[in-house]
């Protein structure tokens, strides 16, 4: 995925009419099938290429630049039509996209369930170095069975998995701004000096899960904390990216879905974690299909309808609620009372409550088309003047921030985001024009939980109660 560096930071910046500005992510995963399954068979795609050929992530990040931004009880179904399998690690590709980018930022998904801290700290700090602090994680915990069967660990419980993550990010905000000192690193190559030993502390974490005693590895990085996003809509989730998250990823249908869980974060982010609710950037999930037309734009969506696999999206969506959606009549309408009493199932609930004109009967068989092209989020098919409309929508009503712009194939929708798109929202004020940098800030704000942590204003408890039986001893 694609976004800015910490321009999270910054208030969402207005236009000489006073318009808020819609920021844009583009939204892939290192996979064959991300949210719009069978468009592998498209000639015209190439996400069969992404996990054999390195060009493939060079070029879409030099693209992207330019505009600025368990189904049927078995796992058969989704590997056999691509859904998200098989899926190749994105660390890989990040730093080659950045050697031929000089503004585009990068942000990657990555557990906090079933990795150490201090893996993640080391990593994620030299991947902030190579891009020049242009780097960002997208936290997520790991609501997948099979993940905890995959790595030999214990499946958590959907509270307890956020009290886990809550302790894992001070532990690396312990690591990434309090073990190195501004002036640690000296590079004195005359006196021999390559970092100063007295301005490197050894973090000692002695919390409820984890453990360390090390300082940081890594000296500091251009931003040392990467920027931070997270997806949850729980109210576990809602109120861990209340404390944590500077970009906060939602998915509905319908905005006037979304409106009410933007207004829980922001009023989470201010009553019970202090800050600015508006430091907070929020994305909703779009796959916009645009045409040069409104017949070029319709025969886009009947391309991709002739290639989609429904089945696919269906695995995706039984999967991702826990509702085996094999097991209902087609035109049978799913309600909240059909999903199984598990915790994952949060974010779904909203899309099978609403009722409004905007969003179609969420039946298995509509399920197979609208969840197969988009993954349950907005798919407006129009003109660029169309689609922007309906975002313009998406920010008045929902109060959104801007979007995660998914693709039906790739690069293709990309291509025409910044062919049709992002020229139509610069002539209505809603994105910066093309010679601007987005005036990135590098450091956390310090309304953030992890500017407490800081080298020179942070005091460890355990590391002074050591020296303590230490002088005592």
């Amino acid at each position: 995925m694609a976004s800015s560096s910490r321009i999270l930071e910054m208030e969402t910046p207005l236009n000489d009419s006073n318009k808020k500005q819609i920021l844009l992510n583009g939204f892939d995963m290192f996979t064959v099938g991300h949210l719009s399954f069978g468009q592998w068979r498209n000639p015209k795609d190439r996400a069969k290429d992404k996990r054999r050929d390195l060009s493939y992530w060079t070029d879409l990040a030099k693209l992207l630049e330019k505009g600025g931004f368990t189904y049927k009880g078995s796992a058969e179904p989704a590997i056999r039509t691509g859904s998200q399998f098989p899926m190749a690690d994105p660390v890989i590709p990040v730093s080659a996209m950045a050697a031929v980018t000089k503004k585009l930022g990068f942000a990657i998904t990555t557990s906090t369930s079933y990795e150490q801290p201090y893996v993640v700290a080391k990593r994620f700090s030299t991947l902030d170095h190579l891009t020049g602090g242009r780097f960002g994680w997208n936290i997520v915990t790991s609501w997948k069975e099979s993940a905890s069967r995959a790595v030999g660990l214990p499946y958590v419980e959907h509270d307890k998995r956020y009290e886990i993550a809550d302790e894992y990010l001070r532990v690396l905000y312990k690591l990434w701004e309090d073990s190195w000192s501004d002036k640690a690193l000296v590079e004195d190559a005359e006196k021999g000096v390559y970092a100063d030993y007295s301005q490197i502390r050894t973090i000692h974490h002695h919390g409820a899960k984890f453990r360390v005693d090390a300082p940081h590895i890594v000296d500091p990085s251009p931003q040392r904390t990467p920027v931070l996003f997270q997806a949850g809509t729980s109210p576990a989730g809602i109120q861990f990216g209340a404390t944590h998250a500077e970009g906060i990823f939602v998915s509905a249908l319908s905005p006037h879905i979304l409106a009410p869980r933007v207004q829980a974060i922001r009023a989470a982010a201010a009553s019970s974690s202090g800050r600015d609710p508006s430091s907070i950037k929020i994305f909703a999930m779009i796959t916009p299909i645009i045409g040069s037309s409104p017949a070029d734009a319709r025969a886009k969506h009947e391309d991709a309808l002739r290639y989609v696999l429904v089945e696919g999206g269906l695995a995706q969506f039984s999967a991702s609620t826990g509702i085996d959606v094999a097991r209902f009549d087609l035109d049978h309408e799913l309600t909240a009372d059909d999903i199984s009493a598990i915790a994952r199932v949060h974010s779904a609930l909203g899309n099978l409550q609403y009722r409004g004109d905007d969003v179609p009967r969420l039946t298995p068989r509509n399920l197979g088309v609208v969840s197969a092209i988009g993954g349950m989020g907005a798919m407006p098919v129009g003109t660029a003047a169309e689609v922007a409309d309906v975002m313009e929508e998406w920010v008045d009503v929902a109060g959104v921030d801007g979007f995660n712009l998914g693709y039906v194939i790739t690069p293709g929708s990309f291509e025409d985001a910044l062919e049709y798109l992002v020229p139509e929202l610069r002539r209505r004020g809603r994105y910066p024009p093309a010679e601007e940098d987005g005036g990135r800030m590098v450091y956390l704000r310090d309304d953030h939980p992890g500017f407490r942590y800081k080298y020179d204003t942070y005091e460890d408890a355990v590391a002074k109660e050591q020296e303590t039986e230490a002088q005592t001893a």
